[in-house]
């Protein structure tokens, strides 16, 4: 085998070894996925049509509204409570 021979060699064992760890690491990343992960791009988050309601009792929760505004706030989302008007 001459020069160019082990050159060519080389470069095709670099080369394989190369392409098995790439095809060794696609495969375990793709094993590793969870179903969520794989659905990122197909699945719409649908809104709740409580958030809102959850909104509001977050802010209660944290201490931001007192229990009064935060009775008065739920009943205007519910449509059970006052409404402001401009006179």
């Amino acid at each position: 085998m001459n020069g160019w021979g082990w050159f060519t060699m080389s470069i095709g064992t670099v080369l394989l070894w190369t392409l098995l760890v790439i095809v060794a690491a696609l495969l375990v990343r793709s094993l590793n996925r969870t179903p969520t992960s794989l659905d990122v791009h197909t699945a719409t988050p649908t809104p709740t049509p409580s958030s809102a309601e959850q909104l509001l009792a977050e802010r209660f929760a944290r201490g931001e509204i007192d229990e009064e505004q935060y009775r008065r706030s739920l009943a205007v989302l519910r449509g059970d409570g006052p409404t402001l008007t401009k006179h």
